[in-house]
């Protein structure tokens, strides 16, 4: 059987369990679904994605516009990346540093595109207040690490950035003080500080978002695949496994799990990539002096192949990054074992530790590592948002909120410019593959150097 590449299936699955993952080990009680949809649906909006960004949407469109919203999920809610990232609500548009905003967009753009991210990141604060979701929240803030010394004038001179064209708080840590209060090893040569980012548990987020669509009025349906698509006058007609769908507007939420095909406007526009997630048993006492991993922030570092990791409730470490090529079971279980070797290279004291989770999912990129939260081009009642590039919990339950607003003619809750530009295809894109594995060896060999 072939391993499952988003570039090529024509579904992710139909009705497929949660992954073996940390978060499904610890969400607790799965709230209940409306189970598949019947054979015939009429409604206002479809929503295709029982993500984050479908659950938004179909939130903010029920409960906010009294809009009929029917979600059509291909296995569980949260069963893609909602459920199974590392639980990093951060201030994040994309692949862009702040100070790549302001050379991409100029100062003004970048004033106004850095206030959108801190407006996605209350978001994600606002619907867990409005929903009392028992996400694991704690608001402790963000460190981007540089890994060796010689990395640590560029963070100095982003957080001067931020403070001087932002006006925002940055601020940047000493190798002494990181040490000292935040987190040892032999790669904590300095980080930047970032007050604002939550960590989350977040299959609970998207779980808890799931109880206030549904509560709101919204439906949503698992074990519902979007098998085909056609329009018959200005209704959609969605066809599932059990029958037919007809809406007058669709939103497309499905990012990193969308089938080729689905509609032609995202067509070679989306390149899905893995991202692989030990989680440690816990640490002892002796592994926590040693190690000094005292923090509470959420943590990146500067690396081009960037990994990611923070210190879970219970002790344990999540720790992530790029996975590899093909989703094959002898390469998940090599890479499993590299992310833990790269661990204790940072940690040596924790030389000891062992793997209890991994799992993996699929990121989405675009062509020019931006976002897409849009209407289409083609047809005003279809509207999408995809590409978060692995930094989408805060931005793509605000995509829902916008997308909510652009179908309810909403002006007080105005699109992202630099969102809703036409998406770039990619050139030979069913190759794509192929120089992924030149440029992973690339990065590789750069941040092996100083």
């Amino acid at each position: 059987m072939k391993p499952y590449d988003p570039m090529f299936a024509s579904s992710p699955g139909t009705g497929l369990a949660f992954p073996a993952s940390y978060w499904a080990a610890t969400a607790g009680p799965v709230p209940a679904d409306d189970g598949p949809a019947p054979p015939a649906v009429e409604t206002d909006v479809a929503v295709i994605g029982g993500g984050y960004t479908g659950l938004s949407t179909a939130y903010h469109l029920a409960r906010r516009y009294g809009r009929e919203v029917t979600v059509l999920e291909a296995n569980r809610p949260g069963w893609g990346c909602s459920g199974r990232n590392g639980g990093f609500a951060r201030m994040a548009f994309g692949r862009l540093s702040f100070s790549d905003m302001i050379a991409r967009f100029g100062r003004d753009e970048a004033r106004r595109l850095f206030g959108r991210t801190m407006a996605s990141l209350d978001t994600v604060r606002e619907l867990i207040r409005e929903g009392a979701i028992d996400c694991d929240a704690t608001d402790a803030g963000h460190l981007k690490v540089a890994p060796k010394a010689s990395r640590a004038s560029a963070l100095q001179e982003e957080a001067k950035l931020m403070q001087r064209e932002l006006e925002y708080p940055a601020e940047y840590i000493d190798a002494a003080t990181l040490q000292r209060d935040h987190l040892g090893g032999t790669q904590s040569h300095g980080a930047l500080r970032i007050p604002d980012a939550l960590a989350v548990h977040p299959l609970k987020l998207s779980l808890g978002v799931l109880r206030m669509a549904r509560a709101a009025g919204a439906t949503v349906h698992a074990s519902s695949p979007v098998t085909g698509w056609r329009k018959e006058g200005a209704t959609h007609v969605l066809t599932t496994p059990q029958g037919s769908v007809r809406a007058r507007e669709v939103v497309i939420g499905t990012n990193g799990y969308t089938p080729p095909g689905l509609y032609p406007e995202l067509n070679a526009t989306l390149f899905p990539i893995l991202s692989h997630i030990i989680v440690t048993r816990p640490m002892t006492d002796a592994e926590i002096a040693g190690s000094n991993f005292v923090t509470g922030h959420v943590l990146t570092d500067a690396r081009k192949l960037m990994y990611y990791w923070r210190r879970l409730p219970d002790r344990r470490i999540l720790f992530g990054g790029r996975g590899l090529i093909a989703d094959t079971p002898w390469r998940n279980a090599n890479h499993r074992d590299n992310l833990l070797r790269e661990l204790i290279a940072k940690y040596p004291a924790l030389a000891g530790i062992s793997i209890d989770y991994d799992w993996h999912g699929w990121v989405c990129f675009t062509r020019d590592f931006l976002p897409r939260i849009r209407r289409a081009a083609d047809d005003p009642s279809v509207h999408y948002g995809v590409g978060y590039q692995g930094s989408g919990v805060s931005l793509s339950l605000y995509a829902g909120r916008l997308l909510a607003a652009q179908i309810a003619g909403d002006g007080d809750q105005p699109p992202i410019e630099a969102a809703g530009r036409p998406v770039e295809r990619f050139p030979a894109h069913r190759l794509l593959r192929i120089p992924q594995r030149v440029m992973f060896h690339w990065y590789r060999f750069l941040d092996s150097r100083g």
